[in-house]
Formats: structure tokens, C-alpha cells, sequence
């Protein structure tokens, strides 16, 4: 049965035996002794007389340690240096040279080498100094693979997290359409109007030529644009008469609180504009901040035609319902005025769409 140590100088040499070394010399001699004296110490030993034929070995097998001849025919060994380590970055190179420059050493070990040794070298120096070399090499790839590891850890992680975010995101969004949902289902005359404006105003807002990306907060700035009437007290949301003029002031808070229910929530701010703004009115006399023209979010300028259009295309307590085209032709008397002339075009147009779409296909007579 073999020793502790008899493994451990078996595992030792196989680790050897799997260790591939390069020397580059343009000397014959050099090259055959330094191949003999590492093969005889258990690494596989490839040599070269060139920069060119050193490179084409080094693309061939994995080379573990270049020992490298500064002078070199052609390309010298200094200038090499950074091309093999381009080539297999894991390489550590060795330089030896019969000149002992300093200068020569310092930019070799610029350019990436581990260590610089003179002729003759000692090969029990050369040796250690293989050993050496190897030794930061493998920290360096085990420090690579930690780096690696670590980054790819961090990728995942914040992966969950953006996952984790949109979740709470689509779950925050869909507990206020809920909240939404359930005001209007006290009101037979506003059920499903939030998801109206939502749909009607994210296809006008595409064809007005917003980005996508706005397309969609502006659907859901119309599903949540009156999230504030939650704030509005019982007695006015279900009064069947005209309302005083405090009632009225009251019920046209909801556009600020509602822009006060969602300024907290980070994901929603780009909508808050939107929905605060939606009362708003092109001459600049709607509320709650008196805005004008084009100082009106552009979301909020959609919302409001929008909003309005539906409420004349649906039954009410005080009306009846006007067909899409009559209703477009109303609100054009308000360009100009209340809405932005602009989003009226735009909403025109895919009123007129959408009417063509549902139009049945007439079947052909027998």
C-alpha cells in the first residue's frame, strides 16, 4: 500500500505530466538540453527556433509556461511576449537572455513576462523559477474563476432582483386597478371605463407617434387616472342631482390625489404627471394647475380627449350615449379650446379604425 508521501509525489508528477512548456531559442544546443532536463522532470516539453514556429505550437496545445530567447530571429523575444499572451492569455512566460540589461528585464516584465533570467542558467534556478511561475499562474486563473464566478453570481442575483421588482411592479399596478375596478362597480355608468381610456389612449398615443415605451405608461396612466376618487366622499360619487360648487370642488381633487397616491411608488412617477394633469385644458382654464398647450403632459392631453370621448359614448344618468362618429365631430368643436387639435387628429383616426374593424363583412348574394 502506498505511503502518504508516495501519493502525493505521484499526484505531483501526473500534475507535471499534464503541464505543457514551450522553450523558444534559435540555438539547437539550448533548445535540446533544456528539452532533455524537463522532460526528465515530468512536464511534456515542446520547443521552437522562431517566433513564428512558437506561435504555431502555442495555437496547437495548451501551453502552460513559455521559456523564451529575448534574441530572436525576426520578431525578438520582447516584442513576442504580448503576442502569446494574446493567444493564451494563461500563459507564464519565462524570459533568458546571454545580456543581463535591466532595461531589457523591466519592459519584458511590462509587457507581461513573470521573470527574466540570464545565460547560462543554473537548472535547478530554472527550475524553481518554473515552479514559481506555474504557482502564479494557477492563482491567476483561480483568481480569474473566482472573478468569473462572482460575476456571474452578480448577473443571476440582479437578474432575481429585476424579476423580483417587476413582479412587486405588476402586483402594486394590479392592486390599484383593483381599487379602481371596485369604485366603478358601484357606478353601472362607469364600469369598465378606466380600461376604456386605457386601451383608446394607448392607441392614440401610437398614433400619435409616441415610443412604445410611452405607449404604455400611458395605458396604464388611463387605467389609473381616477385612483383618486377613492379620496371622494360617498354622498357626492352617488348624488343623482346637480352638484353645489364646494361638492364640485371636492370631486375635482381627485386629480391631485390621485397624483399623491402614486408619487410614492418609484415605478409609477413617470404616470404621475399624467394623471394630475388629465383635467387639464389646451386654453389653459382646466384644473388643478392651470396648465396650457403643450406645457400639458403629453399623456395627460391624450387621457383627457380621451376621457371624454368615452363618457360621450356611453350611457349616463344625464344623456344618451352619441355614436363614435358623432362623438369625434363634438370633440372637434372643442379643439383648440379644451383639447390639443393635434391628439384630436390622432384619436379621430383611430376611432375611425377601430369603426372599420368592427364593421360585419357583408356576405355575397346568392
Amino acid at each position: 500500500m502506498a505511503t502518504p508521501e508516495q501519493l502525493e509525489s505521484t499526484s505531483a508528477a501526473e500534475h507535471k505530466q499534464m503541464l505543457s512548456l514551450l522553450v523558444v531559442d534559435d540555438e539547437g544546443s539550448i533548445r535540446s538540453a533544456l528539452r532533455r532536463f524537463l522532460t526528465q522532470q515530468g512536464y511534456t516539453c515542446h520547443v521552437a527556433a522562431s517566433g513564428e514556429e512558437a506561435l504555431k505550437l502555442i495555437r496547437l496545445h495548451k501551453i502552460a509556461c513559455v521559456i523564451l530567447d529575448v534574441r530572436l530571429p525576426g520578431v525578438s523575444g520582447i516584442d513576442l511576449v504580448p503576442t502569446i499572451l494574446e493567444v493564451e492569455p494563461n500563459a507564464a512566460v519565462l524570459m533568458l537572455t546571454a545580456v543581463n540589461d535591466a532595461t531589457s528585464a523591466a519592459l519584458c516584465m511590462q509587457r507581461g513576462a513573470i521573470d527574466y533570467l540570464t545565460k547560462p542558467v543554473d537548472l535547478s534556478d530554472l527550475e524553481r523559477a518554473i515552479e514559481r511561475a506555474l504557482e502564479q499562474r494557477a492563482r491567476q486563473i483561480d483568481a480569474a474563476q473566482i472573478t468569473s464566478h462572482l460575476k456571474e453570481e452578480v448577473a443571476i442575483r440582479t437578474a432575481e432582483l429585476r424579476l423580483e421588482r417587476a413582479n412587486l411592479q405588476r402586483i402594486s399596478v394590479a392592486t390599484l386597478e383593483a381599487l379602481v375596478n371596485a369604485l366603478e362597480a358601484k357606478d353601472p355608468y362607469l364600469r369598465g371605463h378606466s380600461m376604456r381610456v386605457a386601451d383608446l389612449a394607448a392607441a392614440t398615443a401610437a398614433e400619435f407617434g409616441l415610443a412604445d415605451e410611452d405607449v404604455a405608461l400611458i395605458r396604464t396612466a388611463g387605467r389609473l387616472h381616477d385612483i383618486g376618487m377613492i379620496a371622494i366622499r360617498e354622498d357626492v360619487l352617488n348624488k343623482q342631482g346637480p352638484l353645489t360648487n364646494d361638492e364640485f370642488v371636492h370631486v375635482k381633487s381627485h386629480a391631485m390625489t390621485g397624483a399623491q397616491i402614486l408619487e410614492p411608488l418609484t415605478h409609477l412617477r413617470p404616470i404621475v404627471g399624467y394623471v394630475r394633469g388629465h383635467h387639464e385644458r389646451w386654453d389653459g382654464r382646466g384644473y388643478p394647475d392651470g396648465l396650457a398647450g403643450e406645457a400639458i403632459p403629453v399623456g395627460a392631453r391624450i387621457i383627457g380627449a380621451v376621457e371624454i370621448f368615452d363618457a360621450l359614448t356611453t350611457s349616463r344618468p344625464y344623456q344618451e350615449k352619441m355614436p363614435s362618429q358623432v362623438a369625434i365631430e363634438r370633440l372637434g368643436d372643442l379643439t383648440g379650446t379644451v383639447i390639443d387639435p393635434s391628439i384630436h387628429r390622432a384619436l379621430a383616426t383611430v376611432v375611425a379604425q377601430w369603426a372599420d374593424d368592427r364593421t360585419p363583412t357583408m356576405e355575397p348574394e346568392a
